[in-house]
């Protein structure tokens, strides 16, 4: 059995387990050959991280998680300029409309994002994106103008985020799955054993562990500290998507930046549309809290009649009367977690509460939980991995997490 000497070992390399190795590795106090990524599924980014929207709010969100989302904003835009987000993730300014049916009173889609949520101010009527077919009655209001939202292409950040973490010296661990937990003599957590596709079994020294596993945290966290002594409850909502091309949307519209669209509820939900740079157009919002989890992201396989929703509503929200006219890029299938309480999970979980073991103090060793992000994993990501690095190291965190933590 092979043994490297490491210190921190993240388990999820989605979008929040590699920004927080992308951050952890940019500090002078760790080095970032000591920080190992851990993932299961054979291909990366294969659940919301690769399959998400992408889309991005500063101020959407409700007083538990206003600051994380100004920061993250903050720094996608930042990250954007600094590294030509454009051209390598499609970063651009995003305008956002609500459409609904006459009778609706001018409630759109945007409900399922910001529910319980502050609510964005409605600017007023607009004619919309070139891409929409708009119906006779429905009614048009911009929610944004676009100084407050923006668009990217998930996977493609997340490609650049694991590029750069790995450059620094990062270890990715692909597939692998945290099959156990050891304690050294003190009881305090000092090994994680993953077991490889291939079989082999690889202790890696850890006194500071960092579970950033979406849907599947609650499994992990019980199946690595079965005596736990709380419960941390991070459930599943599944969302089939599609993402298309339309002639409709061109490179010249690009120029003046992207659009999402939340419609009201004509098809048995409330269809989510956005325009990405790269000529291509996202149609999500068909959600399900009731599907399966899979035991790995790349198990999941879109219903046939779900993406045939999805594609009933391409035709009609894009004006397609042939779907030979419109080019199918990607069918997709997604869990995003959610906790039940509430407000994400963003902290270092207390010793007393993981059963048999305890950890090293302060910026030597702990266990820290980041989950439960629901729609807004791709928009707070950022954030919550420069917040999550600044709590492994032990400095003050650049955004209030005081609603954050595991009680």
């Amino acid at each position: 059995m092979a043994t490297t000497s490491s210190n921190t070992v993240i388990l999820g390399a989605g979008i929040i387990g590699t920004s927080t190795a992308y951050y952890l590795s940019q500090s002078s106090n760790t080095p970032a050959r000591s920080i190992h990524l851990v993932e299961a599924t054979p291909s990366l980014f294969s659940s919301a991280s690769g399959y998400a929207a992408g889309f991005l709010a500063s101020h959407w969100f409700g007083p538990e998680t206003a600051s994380l989302g100004e920061l993250s904003f903050r720094l996608h835009r930042e990250l954007a300029e600094k590294h030509g987000g454009w051209e390598k993730w499609g970063y651009s300014r995003s305008t956002v409309t609500s459409l609904a049916d006459a009778g609706s009173n001018g409630q759109g889609g945007e409900n399922w994002l910001m529910e319980g949520r502050s609510r964005a101010e409605i600017k007023g009527g607009g004619k919309g994106p070139s891409w929409l077919a708009k119906r006779e009655g429905q009614e048009m209001n911009i929610i944004s103008d676009g100084e407050s939202t923006a668009q990217v292409d998930p996977k493609r950040l997340c490609e650049f985020l694991m590029k750069e973490s790995r450059d620094r010296g990062v270890q990715l661990h692909h597939p692998a799955k945290a099959i156990s937990v050891s304690k050294d003599m003190r009881g305090e957590v000092a090994k994680v054993r993953i077991a490889r596709d291939d079989g082999e079994e690889l202790d890696l020294p850890c006194s500071k562990l960092i579970i950033t596993c979406g849907a599947w945290t609650s499994h992990v966290l019980s199946s690595l500290f079965p005596s736990a002594k709380v419960n941390v409850s991070i459930g599943a909502l599944a969302g089939h998507s599609l993402l298309v091309r339309s002639p409709q949307w061109t490179a010249d519209q690009e120029v003046g930046g992207c659009h999402a669209v939340f419609a009201s509820d004509t098809h048995g939900f409330s269809p989510a549309i956005m325009s990405r740079v790269g000529g291509e157009i996202y149609i999500g919002g068909l959600n399900d809290s009731s599907l399966t989890l899979p035991e790995i992201a790349s198990d999941a396989k879109p219903d046939p009649r779900s993406i045939e929703t999805l594609k009933q509503v391409s035709k009609d929200v894009l004006g397609i009367s042939n779907m030979d006219d419109l080019e199918i890029l990607r069918e997709g299938l997604c869990f995003r977690p959610m906790t039940e309480r509430g407000p994400l999970l963003l902290c270092r979980m207390p010793d007393h509460t993981l059963g048999d073991m305890t950890t090293r103090g302060g910026a030597e060793g702990g266990v820290f939980i980041s989950a439960g992000h629901g729609p807004w994993g791709i928009a707070l990501s950022l954030g919550t991995g420069k917040v999550l690095a600044e709590i492994v190291e032990d400095q003050k965190a650049s955004a209030d997490t005081t609603h954050l933590q595991v009680v």
